[in-house]
């Protein structure tokens, strides 16, 4: 199976046009496609409905996570009742499995790293704040736990590790996500793990026993090569 994976469009109904024809060869160079978070700027229905005319259109399997930007307008609930109407795969806490091939995602959050992970020591709104680090570690389990296909295709927003958000600013590191997904991810085995968010970080990184990590954020994409709106992994 090709995997074409990417995240962070940002989408407005004002790169309508733009994305679509961007979008028209993905048919050819993969069989599914994977949207890492940040589908929306805003998170309003006006920019999710023109997004998923461009998605039904290209006729091919979608799985997608939502982002930070997608709860920005606090109408997360109705867009995933859009994207699931819309036939498009939403991961959240869950799990979907095509021709041998098991796609495992949530949104993921923030938290930090290794030895500088946040621990629910103090007050209060700390201890909440480390709660939601915790419940998306939560559910990217349950996801796992649901797959039986050999082949593992892990989808997040948050990145799971420090090395692919090298290259942000160090005083955001804690903002770009957390270890503790990479704890889930490395003790139920995975073949890829994507992420994006990290818009200036770096493409590819492991998890602590090897597995790969890959930042798909279209703007560090481009970064690379302006054409490029999506990386293909085989499985």
């Amino acid at each position: 199976m090709r995997v074409a994976a990417t995240g962070d469009l940002h989408f407005t109904p004002q790169s309508y046009a733009k994305l679509k024809d961007q979008f028209e060869r993905v048919r050819d160079d993969a069989d599914v496609l994977v949207l890492a978070g940040d589908l929306t700027n805003y998170g309003q229905p006006a920019e999710m409905e023109p997004l998923l005319n461009v998605l039904v259109r290209l006729r091919l399997p979608t799985v997608v996570v939502l982002g930070n930007h997608d709860y920005e307008s606090d109408k997360q609930d109705e867009l995933c009742r859009m994207i699931v109407s819309a036939g498009v795969k939403l991961l959240d806490g869950s799990a979907y499995e095509r021709d041998g091939v098991g796609f495992a995602g949530t949104k993921g959050f923030v938290g930090g790293f290794g030895r500088g992970v946040l621990t629910a020591f103090g007050e209060r709104q700390i201890k909440d704040f480390v709660r939601a680090s915790i419940d998306e570690a939560l559910k990217l389990e349950r996801a796992m736990s649901q797959l039986r296909a050999n082949k593992r295709f892990v989808v997040l927003h948050y990145s799971p590790i420090a090395e692919t958000v090298q290259g942000e600013a160090a005083e955001i590191f804690p903002f770009m996500g957390t270890s503790r997904l990479a704890e889930v991810v490395d003790r139920h085995g995975a073949d890829v793990v994507v992420h994006g968010h990290a818009h200036h970080g770096r493409p590819n990184g492991h998890t602590p026993t090897g597995i790969p990590v890959h930042n798909v954020a279209i703007s560090l994409l481009q970064a690379q090569q302006p054409s490029m709106l999506y990386r293909v992994f085989d499985l």
